[in-house]
């Protein structure tokens, strides 16, 4: 096992090394850099390219006449000393492969810089925003951890009949509904849209979240949670459903069954006493998989319908402006807890089936 251990330890070297390369180059390469965009504020452009009105554009006019070698699209007419200015701000007066590996050196260090357009560093960001995200995680995947499993135990049990095919019919139709038309649904319904004001729209907590007694908080808290919850949970309850019924399925046709029945136990004995614990295996050795899911289960669309300023919106708002120090640095500390995570949850295969070995595949 120790062999096993240190051999994916070492994997998850070349493999942070590849994506953030393949990374690296894909965002060199696309346009709109953070230089293009100082230079179309500068120019007096909004980003969609059009000339703005006022005194930034009549200050840009007035500096056509000099014309500058820049490639930079938009950049005629500025000092090019200011272009290698701001080509130093950012960082790109050095080669891109002479970025990269400053890149690397300082992650190895968990240093990851500091954000372009906020005044703060990515981990002070990461911060800042992952209490939103684990608030989505934590209770969407509760949710649907305590009520999947027993759905699909009754559902293995019930193979076949009116009870299963309904229970697949809505968990299909569920899982099919994207989950930010659900939450426009919900909103037009529950939070005031068009019919009744029951839940807020927005937030995770009400402007008076600070005077209220302790009991109001968790009550205010929970209020606020219930139509984003139901939004990250009613596509997640399809696979681990029909993953529990399977395995239980699975179980319950094995000649140990058979057995057990034949010595004279009922069926309440022979499910909990040897099916269960079987059946379980598989679901308990993914829930380290689960928790990545719990802290990063951002969900862009659900925390920019509700309002909800969390890790999913952080990474959207970082692409779109090419805040390049904080899309790299999250995507570094999420690929590496991934990786770790993925190398428990082998771990924890073998901890709850010892007939499992690693070390014995080729």
């Amino acid at each position: 096992m120790l062999a096993y251990v240190l051999r994916r330890l070492l994997l998850i070297i070349p493999t942070l090394f590849g994506i953030l390369l393949i990374n690296f180059v894909i965002t060199q390469a696309a346009p709109g850099g953070p230089v293009e965009q100082a230079i179309a504020k500068i120019q007096g452009l909004d980003k969609t390219g059009s000339r703005a009105t006022g005194a930034q554009g009549e200050m840009s006019a007035s500096n056509n006449n000099s014309q500058s070698q820049s490639n930079y699209r938009g950049a005629q007419g500025l000092d090019p000393q200011l272009i290698k200015d701001l080509e130093k701000q950012y960082g790109f007066d050095k080669p891109a492969s002479e970025r990269f590996w400053i890149m690397i050196k300082n992650y190895l260090q968990f240093d990851f810089g500091k954000s372009f357009f906020r005044d703060q560093t990515v981990i002070q960001l990461i911060k800042e925003k992952l209490p939103v995200s684990i608030s989505l995680g934590l209770w969407s995947t509760l949710i649907v951890y305590l009520i999947s499993i027993p759905l699909g135990i009754k559902k293995a049990l019930n193979h076949g009949s009116r009870f299963d095919i309904a229970t697949s019919s809505l968990i299909i139709v569920g899982y099919a509904i994207p989950g930010f038309l659900f939450a426009i649904l919900l909103i037009i319904l529950f939070a005031g849209g068009s019919y009744w004001q029951i839940f807020p729209m927005q937030g995770l907590i009400s402007e008076n979240f600070e005077q209220l007694s302790l009991t109001q908080k968790i009550l205010d808290y929970a209020h606020h949670m219930v139509l984003p919850t139901i939004c990250l949970t009613i596509g997640g309850f399809a696979t681990l459903t029909m993953l529990t019924k399977n395995s239980f399925l699975d179980e319950i046709h094995k000649q140990y069954v058979v057995t057990a029945k034949a010595k004279g136990l009922n069926d309440k004995q022979v499910l909990y006493g040897h099916v269960f614990r079987n059946a379980m295996l598989i679901i308990i050795a993914g829930f380290p998989a689960a928790l990545l899911g719990v802290f990063f289960t951002g969900s862009f669309l659900i925390e920019v319908i509700f309002n909800l300023d969390g890790l999913g919106l952080l990474s959207f708002e970082s692409v779109i402006n090419r805040d390049y120090p904080v899309i790299f640095g999250t995507l570094y500390i999420f690929t590496l807890i991934g990786l770790i995570l993925r190398i428990i949850s082998d771990l924890t295969y073998m901890f709850v089936d010892p007939r499992i070995d690693f070390n014995s595949r080729n």
